[in-house]
């Protein structure tokens, strides 16, 4: 008696164990993100980046506070709770490298020739609503 109280408890924990785990949402990067990067160089200390869908494939699009210049992400990367992207600025390729925090809000870095430089993102907009 007391083993089949043990298995139904454990095959009970078990369950709802599981039942949390698939029902977690994955992160959705899509959207517009205000980034600040306080130590980046001047000029390049803020601005919005653009993560949109194209063909099934994700796409980032890059541009800085005071441009209407839109610097378009390379090697675009989703991947569980991460973005990764690549632009081209100066003759200078900068890797991006960005973690979900939360669903509106994400970390990381910027890597360049010079260093690194930390970023953070806060979404501007509802989950999808940029195409």
């Amino acid at each position: 008696m007391k083993n089949t109280v043990i298995s139904i408890l454990a095959i009970f924990f078990l369950s709802v164990i599981t039942a949390g785990a698939q029902n977690k949402v994955k992160f959705n990067p899509v959207g517009k993100w205000q980034f600040e990067a306080p130590t980046a160089p001047e000029g390049y200390t803020g601005g919005v980046i653009v993560v949109g869908m194209a063909e099934k494939k994700p796409t980032a699009t890059m541009s800085f506070t005071g441009s209407e210049y839109n610097i378009p992400g390379e090697r675009v990367k989703v991947s569980g709770d991460s973005l990764n992207f690549q632009v081209y600025l100066e003759g200078d390729v900068i890797t991006v490298l960005m973690k979900a925090e939360a669903n509106d809000k994400m970390s990381g870095k910027a890597t360049y020739s010079e260093g690194e430089v930390p970023l953070t993102a806060t979404r501007q907009d509802p989950i999808n609503s940029v195409k």
